[in-house]
């Protein structure tokens, strides 16, 4: 095995400690002090550099059955993570390498080095492997193009629209050839950079009236595909906009997360009938096999400046939580990243 010296005699790492109802308490979680992890054989470790946290890693916290296993009770939690390897005990990653791997929420991660992706800073800055060019990126690129279909003259409604997923969604869709992109956001300035830095054809707020009216407003002619981040109204207001053949790509539904009472479905369903349209959830494990296509063509985006992307940094695994619930409230612009 090779390593190198001067490691911490401590890893912190956070746990849950009970499973919230509604919004997570402080009081659910624990920042811990754990033994420093050995790589086992085939293990590399790795000190984690970039942390990402992520509106699914709510359900997680649920111990109802989901497509993902829940968080176990005083166990440290998971999520995306990318860091250099400071210990090898495997063939073919190196002390230096730079990895992408799921063992988040932790400062030093002891990792199978068959199931770490070697990265390359050089290529791209670190944290863009948990955002633009990583899992959220690829959702938006399978949820936009697969599941929804897109085709060359679509106009398309992102709800979440300034969050990592929906901000790619919008000009992915753009740069495809969309004939008009709507997007809504929480925030005024939110809805400000949606038109004038990412592309959008038109933003709106949807704290300053009814969703509705504010898409019935931005698209007079309706839309053919809705991409859902939020549920909720918004999900109610693009099936009343739909077109004739439209597509609907459930992603996440951020509204109801948090409540304790099952949220009410949309008023208007049926008009599903008269649009002979589509409503289709999807995950983005289930289209790993876009990967390679998804970053030879958005990679380029990204260098060029073709596609362009934020992030919201929060520095320190002593502030992990503290990002994660800014997501749920949609503090961050662009991808919520943790730097250590």
């Amino acid at each position: 095995m090779t390593d190198t010296p001067a490691l911490p005699a401590v890893n912190r790492e956070w746990h849950l400690l009970s499973r919230p109802v509604g919004w997570p308490k402080p009081e659910d979680f624990a920042l811990v002090e754990a033994p420093m992890p050995t790589p086992g054989e085939g293990q590399v470790l790795v000190r984690n550099q970039y942390l990402s946290v992520d509106p699914y890693m709510r359900g997680r916290m649920s111990a109802a059955k989901s497509y993902v296993a829940p968080f176990e009770l005083g166990k440290v939690m998971q999520g995306g993570a990318v860091g250099e390897v400071v210990a090898s005990n495997a063939e073919g990653i190196a002390v230096g390498d730079h990895v992408l791997h799921f063992f988040g929420w932790r400062e030093y991660a002891a990792v199978d080095a068959k199931t770490a992706v070697k990265v390359d800073p050089e290529a791209a800055p670190l944290s863009t492997y948990l955002g633009v060019l990583g899992m959220t990126g690829l959702t938006a690129y399978a949820g936009l193009l697969r599941t929804a279909a897109f085709k060359e003259g679509d106009v398309v409604f992102v709800s979440g629209a300034a969050g990592a997923v929906g901000s790619q969604v919008g000009q992915i869709a753009k740069l495809k050839g969309a004939s008009r992109v709507i997007g809504s956001a929480g925030s005024d300035e939110k809805v400000k950079l949606l038109v004038e830095e990412y592309g959008f054809d038109a933003a709106f707020n949807y704290k300053n009236g009814s969703v509705s009216e504010q898409l019935l407003a931005a698209a007079p002619d309706g839309i053919d595909v809705y991409f859902d981040n939020v549920g909720g109204d918004h999900l109610e207001a693009a099936i009343g906009s739909l077109n004739e053949g439209g597509r609907i790509a459930v992603c996440g539904m951020i509204s109801v997360y948090n409540n304790t009472e099952p949220a009410p479905g949309p008023r208007n369903l049926a008009r599903l009938i008269q649009t002979r349209g589509r409503i289709e959830g999807f995950l983005v494990s289930d289209h790993y096999d876009l990967q390679p296509q998804f970053v030879q063509e958005v990679g380029p985006w990204v260098a060029s400046g073709a596609l362009k992307y934020r992030e919201t940094v929060v520095e320190g695994i002593e502030n992990n939580l503290e990002a994660f619930l800014g997501v749920l409230r949609g503090d961050n612009t662009g991808k919520m990243i943790v730097k250590l």
